[in-house]
């Protein structure tokens, strides 16, 4: 017998896991995102040219933290969205914690705990997509 008996749900049981991974993980990073859009981001700016980027690169946080999580969100172009989230998190570990990679923080934790969880959730969607539930399904039709 395998560990799933009955094909059926183990398929829905997989969607539903995949629709919460997406929700959560681009749910969570709005916040992020509607932050930056209310308050500014003098402080990506300065962070973008210090390490000798144009200081327009730092506009493409919006697009990492807002466009591209409502597109994993409703599940559209999710690979590819999910590709350039990745990539924001990389750029967000450069720049912001590129002297905190391996250091660990009172409790144990890494201090880039946060920004390598998205990272690496975000590379999980890259391979498994975005399931039943997303546009990209509806479209594949």
């Amino acid at each position: 017998m395998t560990s799933c008996e009955n094909r059926l749900a183990c398929v829905l049981n997989e969607n539903i896991g995949k629709l919460i991974l997406r929700l959560s993980i681009a749910g969570l990073m709005l916040f992020h995102g509607f932050f930056k859009l209310f308050n500014g981001i003098d402080g990506i700016k300065f962070l973008v040219t210090q390490a000798g980027l144009p200081e327009f690169i730092a506009y493409g946080v919006y697009l990492g933290e807002i466009i591209f999580p409502i597109l994993i969100i409703i599940g559209l172009f999710t690979r590819i969205s999910s590709l350039f989230f990745a990539l924001t998190m990389v750029f967000a570990i450069f720049l912001a914690h590129s002297t905190d990679i391996f250091t660990l923080e009172e409790t144990g934790g890494l201090v880039i705990e946060l920004p390598l969880i998205y990272l690496l959730i975000s590379i999980s969607i890259i391979f498994i997509g975005a399931g039943k539930y997303s546009l990209d399904a509806k479209y594949r039709k």
